[in-house]
């Protein structure tokens, strides 16, 4: 666990009951890129609900796709919780290409259909808040949408169009390079 992070919307991964990851690589500090995703789930409302899906998201990473952990570097829950994943110092495998530079911040549930919660939103952005005062974020961060850098539809239009309007929030990625 990173213990820094210490508010009480912070679910560590013991706490979830989740697998420590089989290998680790350590991502330089501090990280200048954040990418939103969804998981493409069911939402979740409670935290038996959010831990089953984090649970059943890193079973299919480590046993199906072979992955080493989670992917995701932290998952947020419509409980507002923010649940561990790979966390602030190791590498993830949340976003081909961007692993190493950057964290990933998946919102669980499908927001192409779903809004998120106003208690996610305000889960993930006091978790931006904590990493940047830690130390673990750049202050002048940028945060994008992971359709914004590979094919897909995440973070579903509804969570794009809230992320769009956050601070760091970059429009341009021609800037980022992978």
């Amino acid at each position: 666990m990173d213990a820094y992070v210490d508010f009480s919307c912070f679910v560590t991964k013991e706490e979830w009951d989740g697998l420590p990851p089989l290998h680790v690589d350590y991502l330089p500090r501090p990280v200048d890129l954040v990418i939103i995703q969804h998981t493409v789930t069911s939402t979740c409302s409670t935290f038996e609900s959010c831990k089953n899906i984090v649970q059943s998201i890193q079973n299919t990473h480590m046993e199906d796709l072979k992955f080493w952990d989670i992917g995701m570097s932290f998952l947020v829950g419509g409980d507002g919780k923010v649940y561990e994943g790979s966390g602030w110092l190791h590498v993830g495998a949340h976003t081909f290409g961007y692993n190493k530079k950057s964290i990933g911040i998946s919102f669980i549930g499908n927001f192409n259909n779903d809004e998120p919660t106003p208690q996610a939103i305000a889960a993930a952005q006091t978790l931006l808040r904590c990493g940047v005062e830690e130390g673990h974020l750049s202050p002048y961060y940028h945060l994008v949408g992971h359709r914004q850098l590979i094919a897909t539809e995440s973070p579903g239009r509804k969570l794009y169009r809230e992320i769009r309007t956050w601070p760091h929030y970059l429009e341009d990625v021609s800037s980022i390079k992978n």
